[in-house]
């Protein structure tokens, strides 16, 4: 409903949409996409990459840009590996960034510079990167 509503605002084109969306909100865009939405692009920054529909992959019609920490606990190895094998097998049109061995989950997040949470730490180069990588 707030896709539809957004596409209604008078300062949208709602040809050109677009979905962004960090941790548990990048998990949450790229769902949006497997569903079929009509999304010209989705951006997950450091969200999670596993879906329990893999086979709805096909229903995508945009581009995704999947931007990950390389040293992510929270997301395995196995769960990447899935998600590439899930877009390459739907023939979708999909990057997916992996910075550096030592950049962990929640890296655009300057907030997380002390994290109370092991496994989650900003890294000012891959923040950069990544909203670079996301704006082309």
């Amino acid at each position: 409903l707030a896709l539809e509503q957004l596409r209604r605002d008078s300062h949208v084109d709602p040809t050109r949409v677009a979905a962004i969306g960090y941790c548990f909100g990048g998990s949450t865009v790229l769902e949006m996409a497997r569903r079929g939405q009509n999304l010209n692009g989705v951006v997950s920054f450091h969200g999670a990459l596993d879906t329990p529909t893999p086979q709805d992959a096909r229903k995508i019609k945009g581009k995704i840009l999947a931007c990950h920490g390389g040293a992510d606990p929270f997301v395995p190895p196995e769960h990447v590996a899935a998600f590439q094998k899930e877009m390459e097998d739907a023939k979708v049109d999909y990057q997916f960034i992996s910075y550096g061995p030592g950049v962990l989950h929640g890296f655009t997040n300057p907030d997380n510079r002390n994290p109370a949470l092991k496994g989650v730490a900003y890294n000012e180069i891959a923040d950069r990167r990544s909203w670079r990588q996301s704006r082309r």
